[in-house]
């Protein structure tokens, strides 16, 4: 008997809700649903007995391949590819944004070009993105688009949790040319089924990635529109998590509710969201043990340009790290009939513009491993080891936002009544963590050019 994804993952706190299992379960025993913190997790509709264990083998946060390994499959024998530890397998790299595209779209339009691109030029049949609902239970949930102007319509950042067991099952029902969005959670499952499913490997013929430094649940969007003004849930019809604003920087976007009645509430991401993102309130435990930053099993990543050069500009600017030779061909297609303002970047400046991932999913992992390895957790196996030598302001900063997580998500339950949030409890609940952390900041602010300044000093000391 082979063990399954809810013995193993969900019971473990290891799911991160992609759906997969569930698209790809042969007796459709499993059901994706939301628990009680506003995440998704299988659960069984009937007892399984077939025990095939295929839910496992998809789930992206079981020990199973890593993505170094899973990407010299797919793309090791491309001709000029490229490799980095921080970036997986590459072709090359650009900057730049989509002028029909940028205006509507979180960052640069990039992405929303790509795709109806893919369909204007009869290269796919169907897209399958998140796409907004005005349901205040189910804002977002991935859709299967068939025309450009769906896509565009989809466009835009979405930090709410989405599932993709209905479109799996449908892709297997429906024969076509498929190009499917997701996280690099998302695209490692996608392969992983790919492997052992031959119509997802022949119809998903694209697959799009976005940098991601964590999801969040339900709650999250509930706390922000109430922090914005909109207090009854129940209410809201619509959510922005990435508007820009032409008198702020491209980093100081808002979040903006719409209600029933169309009234709109909308806070700035200095005003509120960003305590809430940074301190990892309302994240999934499974965003703990994640190394992927750029989405490396995916053909195309897009990404913020978190760089000096471009992050003053409030309309936004993308960066794309590219890996098939298809996409490639689009792309300077695309320059050459000035459908897209984009040019070279090195690969030094993209793995520079998503430091801060790179710290939290690699060096910070090192310690959250470590962490759960003292308390007999289970973790999946990473490609970085397990290890407390990170400094102490920086271990103590990753305990404390531990901490924060989990309180959050147990705060919030008690907080949370007749879909209205009581935002004074549950702030003062999270206000002594806050206390807490904020010294620790100010402090590793200093940290920082010390250790700049011994490095230096140690370097000169050997040129002597």
């Amino acid at each position: 008997m082979k063990p399954n994804v809810i013995d193993e993952i969900v019971k473990n706190d290891l799911c991160i809700g992609c759906g997969i299992c569930a698209g790809v379960c042969p007796q459709k025993i499993l059901k994706i649903r939301g628990n009680e913190y506003g995440e998704y997790i299988p659960s069984e509709a009937q007892v399984c007995d077939s025990h095939c264990g295929l839910c496992l083998e998809v789930c992206p946060f079981n020990s199973n391949e890593n993505e170094t390994q899973m990407g010299a499959k797919i793309y090791g024998s491309t001709e000029g590819i490229k490799y980095l530890s921080e970036t997986g397998y590459y072709l090359d790299s650009y900057a730049g944004y989509s002028n029909e595209f940028r205006q509507s779209s979180a960052s640069g339009g990039m992405a929303t070009w790509l795709l109806t691109k893919l369909l204007k030029e009869g290269l796919v049949d169907y897209v399958i993105c998140p796409t907004p609902q005005k349901n205040p239970e189910k804002l977002f949930s991935f859709e299967i688009l068939k025309d450009e102007n769906s896509v565009k319509a989809a466009s835009g950042s979405v930090y709410y949790p989405v599932e993709m067991s209905e479109v799996i099952q449908k892709i297997q029902e429906v024969p076509g040319r498929y190009a499917v969005t997701g996280l690099p959670c998302f695209i490692k499952a996608l392969r992983l089924a790919t492997q052992k499913n031959r119509k997802l490997r022949e119809r998903i013929v694209f697959t799009i990635g976005l940098v991601c430094g964590q999801m969040k649940s339900k709650n999250y969007t509930k706390y922000i529109a109430t922090l914005a003004g909109n207090g009854n849930s129940r209410k809201i019809q619509e959510v922005n998590y990435r508007g820009k604003s032409p008198e702020k920087p491209a980093s100081n976007f808002y979040f903006q509710s719409t209600d029933e009645h169309g009234s709109q509430q909308k806070i700035f991401w200095n005003e509120g969201v960003s305590e809430a993102w940074a301190n990892r309130w309302f994240t999934p435990n499974a965003c703990n043990y994640c190394d992927d930053v750029f989405a490396e099993l995916a053909d195309v990543t897009f990404m913020d340009a978190w760089l000096p050069e471009y992050s003053k500009d409030s309309r936004g600017t993308n960066i794309v790290l590219v890996r098939s030779p298809k996409v490639l061909d689009i792309i300077q297609e695309g320059i050459k009939k000035e459908e897209i303002n984009v040019s070279k970047i090195s690969v030094e400046k993209v793995i520079q513009s998503q430091a801060g991932v790179i710290e939290l999913k690699r060096k910070q992992l090192s310690y959250r491993l470590y962490l759960a390895e003292q308390k007999g957790r289970k973790t999946p196996e990473k490609r970085v080891n397990a290890s407390k030598d990170i400094g102490i302001l920086k271990r103590r900063e990753i305990k404390l936002k531990a901490k924060m997580q989990e309180e959050s998500k147990q705060l919030f339950l008690g907080c949370y009544q007749d879909h209205t949030l009581n935002i004074k409890t549950f702030r003062d609940g999270m206000h002594p963590y806050i206390k807490q952390i904020r010294p620790l900041r100010m402090l590793g602010r200093f940290a920082f050019p010390i250790r700049i300044i011994k490095k230096i000093s140690k370097v000169e000391g050997k040129k002597k």
